[in-house]
């Protein structure tokens, strides 16, 4: 941990604060303790990126690559009205589906993703704009490639290695550098003080470390301060193992299949103490003598939310541009 107070440590005191008073949540620590002594200790000390659906090891078009899914890696919310395309859905839709058009064609310049519409995204996603949830999503994801590509230009001479560049090494840095787009700035009032969780932001310094191998414009030295990317797949894994206890309130929201309003009460409250949850069940598992970190826990958590018995069940819902 660097001595200067980071944004990762605001991040952790202030999801902790939340925890501590939450109306709708509360943290089981003895099934967190138990769930912990579960988890496959080989599957937490390294981490991997899929080539099916990245584009891995492929120098500057990687940097570019995991930039551009990063700027659009949100709309959870929405995907259960996209139609799925080559039998993908949700997340892996559009990682597939962009990793193809990078095979394909290359990068997209910083001027093309300035001039990118809802039109170009809904036919490179396979989706219609006929129906509003779709069409919505799409608009979204054009105004998020559209301020990737004016940040790339009004700073970075268009370059999307200049930009890591410019991090220097320091996963806070580039954190900050990205949280300069409005759709990156993740961050919501929760009584009366903020709760910084930066999904996309720390996610991006966590997939340019994956897809490079650690090495070049992947390595950082700060990688270990990052959090868990706060969405509502880890908190429903959380959940589903008996950690995360809901009120019957919000559970009958979810249940009845109800939009949470983005950085409302509850919807803080459920990314908050999940990631609270990790941050105790990182240390858990460091007490037992198992070197890992947060990213390493929230990949494994996150991919065993894709398979039974963790995928079943709801998930909560926001219409959000942070996850």
């Amino acid at each position: 941990m660097m001595n200067e107070t980071t944004i990762f440590d605001r991040i952790r005191t202030s999801c902790a604060r939340v925890a501590n008073v939450a109306q709708h949540i509360d943290i089981d620590r003895e099934e967190l303790a138990q769930f912990a002594e579960t988890l496959p200790k080989e599957r937490l000390e390294s981490p991997t990126m899929d080539a099916e659906h990245h584009l891995v090891d492929c120098g500057d078009n990687t940097v570019a690559f995991v930039l551009t899914l990063d700027a659009i890696n949100f709309g959870s919310g929405y995907f259960p009205k996209l139609r799925p395309l080559d039998g993908r859905t949700g997340y892996f839709l559009v990682a597939r589906a962009l990793r193809d058009r990078f095979a394909e064609a290359g990068p997209y310049s910083a001027v093309e993703l300035t001039q990118i519409s809802a039109e170009d995204c809904a036919a490179l996603f396979g989706q219609s704009t006929d129906q509003p949830e779709p069409r919505e999503l799409m608009e979204l994801f054009a105004t998020a490639l559209r301020d990737l590509g004016e940040l790339l230009i009004d700073r970075f001479d268009g370059q999307f290695t200049a930009l890591v560049e410019s991090a220097d090494h320091r996963a806070h840095s580039l954190v900050e550098i990205l949280s300069e787009m409005p759709l990156y700035r993740d961050v919501a009032t929760y009584r009366d003080f903020d709760v910084p969780l930066y999904k996309r932001a720390q996610i991006t310094v966590a997939d340019l470390h994956l897809a490079l191998g650690g090495q070049g414009l992947g390595r950082f030295e700060d990688l270990d301060d990052l959090t868990i990317f706060a969405d509502n797949q880890v908190p429903h894994v959380l959940r589903a193992a008996g950690i995360l206890r809901y009120s019957q309130e919000l559970t009958d929201l979810i249940a009845n299949g109800q939009y949470l309003q983005p950085n409302s009460p509850e919807e803080v409250e459920i990314r908050a103490c999940g990631l609270h949850a990790v941050e105790l069940i990182v240390d858990h598992l460091r007490e037992q003598g198992v070197e890992t970190t947060s990213m390493a826990v929230d990949n494994y958590l996150w991919h065993i939310g894709e398979s039974p018995p963790y995928s079943e069940g709801p998930k909560h819902r926001a219409k959000s541009t942070f996850y």
